[in-house]
């Protein structure tokens, strides 16, 4: 927002260059999961509950558009993870997603933790 580098906390989404594949095809979900936030942001107003900063000084917040929360939509949407080494509260939108074989769930895929692990 602005200057400011924000990181949703309690979620991990798919790093930028990370692939998936779905039906045999290969796409880049990173990129797919950033697009999906910003159609669901469009132009609207975002606001943010700061929690303090992470090991490289970005803002931790959840953030909503209205009244609804970006983290547990792409959570849901499947397209992010709750992220349970740091926070319990997006398991229930996980495991939503999860159900319906939302988003990343219908494919072939590698949690962003791993991605980075091994990239």
């Amino acid at each position: 927002m602005g200057e400011e580098r924000i990181r949703f906390s309690g979620i991990d989404a798919p790093e930028l260059k990370q692939m998936c594949t779905y039906q045999s095809i290969e796409f880049q979900c990173g990129e797919f999961s950033k697009t999906l936030l910003i159609q669901k942001i469009a132009n609207q107003e975002v606001t943010c509950i700061r929690e303090g900063k992470d090991q490289y000084g970005r803002t931790l917040a959840e953030c909503f558009v209205g009244e609804e929360s970006l983290s547990s939509y792409l959570v849901q949407e499947g397209y992010a993870f709750a992220y349970r080494q740091y926070s319990e509260q997006f398991i229930q939108d996980e495991e939503y997603a999860q159900s319906r074989q939302n988003g990343m769930w219908a494919m072939e895929f590698e949690f962003p933790w791993d991605f980075r692990k091994n990239n």
